[in-house]
């Protein structure tokens, strides 16, 4: 009887000894396989990226408080006399007003509207010195009638840097030390007033 006990008791050992590593195994796989099937849910994804505000406003061209508006933009819609306002008349030939003239008794820092990249700086005998500086969104802004001008081509300026300084032309004379701005979107001329101190997207 003992010897039987033996002979089934040898098997049932052996199969033990087998099962238990097997079985440990399995187990260790199937919680290394779980790990790897984590993933980050998009509510994950949404909690964990910062919301980034990509808008950005607009300042005016100087930081002189004595600065003050001396030409209008020359608006086809506007009423007769506002429209009258910003004609310059030239050699005898009736100029409309392609951007706005800012005036001073003192010359006064001109900085960028926003940062960009100064596409051109050059000197004409009508509109004196001035500068253009490519920023974001298909916009373009041009500062003329300038006495100096602090860049060069191709620099990348920030928002609010000084670029120059105001001064005077032979196209404007009558307004004396100013500063001519001028704003394109997509290429076509637009109104700066409707886009200093407005937010748009960057």
């Amino acid at each position: 009887m003992k010897r039987k006990v033996r002979i089934k008791t040898i098997p049932l050992l052996v199969a033990i000894l087998v099962l238990i590593p097997l079985l440990t195994l399995i187990f260790f796989r199937e919680e290394s396989l779980s790990k790897q099937n984590d993933y980050v849910t998009e509510d994950t994804i949404n909690d964990s990226i910062p919301v980034i505000n990509t808008t950005k406003k607009i300042i005016n061209p100087y930081i002189d408080s004595s600065v003050k508006i001396g030409k209008t933009y020359y608006d086809y819609k506007g009423e007769s006399q506002s429209q009258e306002n910003s004609i310059t008349v030239h050699d005898n030939t009736y100029i409309q007003n392609s951007g706005i003239d800012f005036t001073s008794d003192n010359q006064f820092d001109v900085i960028s509207i926003l940062e960009g990249t100064i596409i051109s700086v050059k000197e004409d005998n009508l509109i004196g010195k001035t500068i253009e500086i490519k920023h974001d969104n298909g916009i373009i802004s041009s500062y003329q009638s300038l006495s100096e001008v602090n860049v060069k081509k191709d620099d990348y300026v920030n928002q609010g840097q000084v670029i120059g300084k105001s001064g005077t032309n032979e196209l404007d004379k009558e307004i004396g030390n100013h500063l001519h701005l001028e704003i394109y979107e997509n290429g076509n001329s637009v109104n700066p007033e409707n886009y200093l101190n407005k937010e748009i997207n960057g």
